[in-house]
């Protein structure tokens, strides 16, 4: 009888000690570093001017389906034979776009986002004009169409040119 009652305490210890090998230890939401997402043109070389990414970003973000409502933009390199050149908002820490709006339309949040407040935008087109890369361009009301990091593109680019990458949030 002694036998098996140290049998089973045994036992009992060495499933104690399996499940306390096994178990992680829980990382509480305050410690894991804050990220947030952004578009980035992972593999350039692949885009064919399909310009499935552009025709996706119009129709998510207006509900229409016109290159000319599209935050993201594929260009020619050269012409026809030329290679494609993907333009989108990098999501700079210092935004030049923000800085030059005068009446704060465009602002940078805590977490590194640039938001438009729509109600506050003059139209002067100054956004435009301080993009380094050519990601701002203005739609027929004169306001400005930037891309807002939702991914919509990502899945309708058939060669994987685009992705979505998790970046630190500053301070965060």
């Amino acid at each position: 009888m002694k036998m098996q009652e140290s049998q089973a305490k045994m036992i009992e210890e060495a499933e104690g000690a399996k499940t306390t090998q096994t178990q992680t230890p829980r990382v509480s939401a305050s410690s894991k570093p804050k990220t947030r997402r952004r578009l980035k043109v992972a593999h350039p070389e692949r885009c064919i001017g399909c310009l499935g990414c552009m025709f996706a970003c119009s129709r998510i973000r207006t509900g229409t389906v016109s290159l000319d409502r599209s935050a993201i933009k594929v260009q020619t390199q050269g012409g026809i034979e030329g290679d494609f050149r993907v333009v989108v908002c990098r999501a700079c820490r210092d935004p030049p776009c923000a800085r030059a709006c005068p009446t704060g339309a465009l602002e940078k949040k805590a977490d590194g986002r640039v938001v438009f407040h729509k109600d506050l935008c003059q139209g002067c087109g100054k956004c435009q004009e301080a993009c380094l890369v050519g990601a701002i361009s203005l739609n027929k009301e004169k306001l400005p169409i930037k891309c807002i990091h939702c991914g919509a593109c990502v899945d309708f680019c058939p060669h994987g040119v685009l992705e979505m990458e998790e970046i630190p949030v500053e301070g965060g």
